[in-house]
């Protein structure tokens, strides 16, 4: 492998880790063992208390970032009905409960067709993006208010994995496309039961072909780092 010409990895991103934090450290480790400065970037954000699939790029690979931004995506979510945060998942407070004793499976088999296909979706406001230059995050901490327009979107597929009626809880696989946001479709699916919804926990398992069971642990990276110049050097 060369790092410095360019390569694509793909790492296994740890829960409460931001990704610009998960590749800060990946770009310094292979700093250290290459001896010079390493390009790296990311094909894609996953909030800090999302697990999964994050793509790192160095080199000249980070000319395919835009590329591999665009390929499909899949999650794994776990929805809570019946409360609300400001975030939308657990990085924030309970702001708001409600009723959820008629929320049944067939329900949620009804509703969740309706996020099928090609679809309109206000982006969370605790979200990266941008208002007159301003990242809407930023605002909300600041205590500004912020207003974001729907963006259109497109999701493959919603798959039910489990329901567990007693604690309101919904497990969910979705496939989707670029510009996504998971938090923002439990938030919506919420909506749809006449209930309320946030997410537990969140895992993106594919980028395109790239697989989360392929993914190098990021806990074990700077040995798998190591292993890999060590097995170049023998070559050698």
């Amino acid at each position: 492998m060369d790092f410095i010409k360019g390569e694509i990895l793909a790492i296994d991103k740890p829960y409460r880790m931001s990704s610009f934090g998960a590749l800060a450290h990946c770009r310094w480790v292979l700093t250290q063992h290459v001896g010079q400065k390493v390009k790296v970037g990311h094909a894609g954000t996953l909030d800090p208390l999302a697990t999964g699939v994050l793509i790192l790029c160095t080199g000249r690979c980070t000319k395919q970032i835009e590329e591999l931004q665009n390929h499909t995506k899949e999650y794994i979510a776990v929805l809570q009905f019946g409360a609300t945060t400001a975030s939308y998942d657990r990085e924030h407070e309970v702001n708001a409960t409600y009723p959820t004793q008629h929320i049944t499976r067939q329900l949620i088999d009804e509703v969740l067709p309706r996020f099928v296909g090609d679809i309109d979706q206000v982006p969370p406001s605790y979200s990266a993006c941008k208002i007159e230059g301003e990242r809407a995050y930023k605002m909300r901490r600041n205590g500004e208010e912020v207003n974001l327009k729907p963006k259109h979107i497109h999701i493959d597929e919603i798959e039910v994995l489990d329901y567990n009626d007693k604690a309101k809880q919904l497990t969910i696989r979705v496939v989707c496309g670029k510009g996504t946001y998971i938090r923002a479709l439990a938030r919506d699916i919420g909506r749809a039961v006449q209930s309320g919804a946030y997410l537990l926990s969140l895992r993106r398992t594919r980028v395109g072909d790239y697989k989360v069971e392929n993914c190098i642990d990021f806990d074990h990276f700077d040995e798998w780092v190591t292993e890999v110049f060590d097995k170049q050097n023998n070559k050698e």
